[in-house]
């Protein structure tokens, strides 16, 4: 058990850094950026294919625009949670500390 001099803190980070890649894990709001801006590109394509099901003549071209605005709904949704995800983790990462400078 540590006692309370001692200079050691507990980080619970060594579980995040197992999980994301060392780049990601270094870049996380740029990440959570990229991977907000095309799930939310990625839910837009689904929406209008949506509509354009509804519009479509025949049965067959129907489903076609509903098969693939369900995969562009359900990729964008994902790629929307692990962006979420990652700026959970940018926010709980530890930041290292500022470097003291010694005055001369």
């Amino acid at each position: 058990m540590h006692g309370p001099d001692d200079n050691t803190t507990p980080t619970g980070s060594g579980i995040l850094r197992r999980l994301i890649r060392p780049w990601e894990y270094r870049h996380l709001y740029a990440v959570a950026g990229v991977r907000l801006t095309g799930g939310g590109f990625q839910v837009g394509v689904g929406a209008v294919l949506l509509s354009l099901g509804r519009q479509a003549g025949t049965e067959q071209e129907r489903r076609k625009c509903f098969r693939w605005a369900a995969w562009f709904l359900g990729m964008g949704t994902l790629q929307v949670l692990g962006g979420c995800l990652d700026l959970i983790a940018a926010r709980s990462a530890p930041r290292p500390s500022p470097r003291k400078t010694s005055p001369r």
